[in-house]
Parts: structure tokens; sequence; C-alpha cells
């Protein structure tokens, strides 16, 4: 099943990864002390524009910021549209 949205220009859609329910030491973390992911797979990009070409693809997981993009829900999923400037790194 594809995802039936294309950004504009230079703009990705990711899907944030689920955030960990325990840390490394055992303790589980309640939903009201979890912190927002920053970590997501890319599912859409744009085709970009003629001074900027896109480095991101479908499929890659990448890093971003904490408040970059605006959140989307779509068929029941939450995704972030974001342009890929805001992308930090390719994991």
């Amino acid at each position: 099943m594809g995802l039936n949205i294309k950004p504009l220009s230079d703009r990705v859609v990711i899907e944030p990864v689920a955030a960990e329910n325990k840390t490394a030491s055992g303790i589980i973390i309640p939903d009201t002390a979890k912190e927002k992911p920053q970590r997501g797979k890319v599912v859409a990009v744009g085709a970009g524009t003629k001074d900027h070409k896109m480095t991101v693809k479908e499929g890659d997981m990448v890093l971003y910021g904490k408040y970059a993009g605006t959140e989307l829900k779509l068929e029941g999923t939450d995704y972030l549209i974001m342009r890929e400037d805001d992308i930090l790194a390719i994991v």
C-alpha cells in the first residue's frame, strides 16, 4: 500500500518511529514523560527545485529537529511534512 500524497518541491513526508517504552537499564517510561521522537522513515520525497537537488530518498531513516515539520494524520497514521533542510542526518 503506497502513500497517497506527493510533497511539492523540496519537502519530504516522514513517518516518525515510535518512542522507546523502556530505558537501557529497564525502567519503564510512562506516556506523560515520553519525548517527541526525532527519528523517522522517509515515505515520500518531492522533486526538488532547480537550485536544490534532493539528497534523501524513500526508505531512508533520518534524524530531524524536535520541533521540525508540520504534523499530519492520514488514514490513521501520523506523518510529518518538512523541508529537506530540516533533516539533520541520514542514519
